[in-house]
């Protein structure tokens, strides 16, 4: 009975010592903190089993440290940060607004007074839809330091979305931009803090857009972020447009060529819904 506790622990401890080694980021200590806390867990949970009586064998016990394995694999995306938020989107020499890093908190340079103005010219200005990413990524970013100043951005672009249907000439940039900041305000503001996007369908809306917009692969790639999570069919079929529009884009190709947490963006994408965030 010994030997075989002692098989199982072994086991158990040599796939989560080769997780370690597969999956440690740079700053690993989060990880790390929790294999330890983990493997502590099933150790004294091994040692209070009682192993006349149960039927779980050492062969067993190797299946569960394989499930262990995939489960601490998936912390790696969540260690890097919501994609639509801590992946920067390549725009070249392109207009946008002001630079902050994503962790960014308390005071700054940018009046947040401005936020809505500032994003609203940049979007008024028919700008790309991967400098559109990027610009309301940024204004997330400063957004989620004032509750008003992110109210009043998302219900402008709310108010301009609608007002085109009413108009009778949906604008599917417009719908594409109050999705997008939907999301990204989903994806970044906590379930603690002021968030006027809570119960918003933003994901519905970049469809939507896609759909008055036509073939665009560059909103492809923005469902595609969106869908990390799923639907899963519905990301496949982004992803399969989003690159093959790539061969024709060079920015777009140059944004799913770059680097996010040890992968590229394509292969995060492809990789979905195996490698969630």
């Amino acid at each position: 009975m010994e030997r075989r506790r002692q098989f199982a622990k072994s086991n158990l401890q040599h796939s989560i010592s080769q997780l370690d080694l597969q999956f440690r980021p740079h700053n690993a200590r989060v990880g790390l903190l929790t294999i330890c806390f983990l493997w502590a867990s099933l150790e004294a949970w091994v040692k209070s089993a009682n192993w006349g009586n149960q039927e779980m064998n050492a062969h067993a016990l190797s299946r569960l440290a394989i499930c262990t394995v995939v489960l601490l694999g998936f912390t790696r995306f969540a260690q890097a940060g919501p994609p639509l938020i801590c992946h920067p989107i390549e725009i070249g020499h392109a207009k946008s607004l002001p630079w902050v890093e994503f962790n960014h908190k308390g005071s700054s340079d940018y009046d947040l007074k401005n936020l809505s103005r500032d994003t609203m010219a940049i979007l008024d200005s028919r700008t790309p839809v991967l400098v559109r990413m990027e610009t309301l990524r940024r204004a997330t970013i400063y957004a989620r330091q004032d509750p008003q100043a992110a109210k009043e951005l998302i219900t402008r672009l709310q108010t301009r979305a609608a007002n085109s249907d009413a108009a009778g000439r949906a604008d599917a940039l417009a719908w594409f931009d109050v999705g997008y900041l939907a999301e990204a305000y989903k994806q970044w503001m906590g379930k603690d803090e002021p968030n006027p996007a809570a119960g918003l369908d933003g994901y519905s809306w970049v469809r939507k857009a896609i759909s008055l917009r036509g073939s665009d692969p560059e909103m492809e790639f923005a469902a595609a972020l969106i869908t990390l999570s799923g639907p899963d069919r519905a990301h496949r079929d982004h992803v399969q447009k989003a690159m093959a529009g790539a061969k024709y884009d060079p920015l777009l190709a140059q944004n799913l060529a770059s680097n996010f947490n040890h992968q590229t963006i394509s292969e995060l994408l492809v990789a979905a819904p195996a490698g969630r965030f």
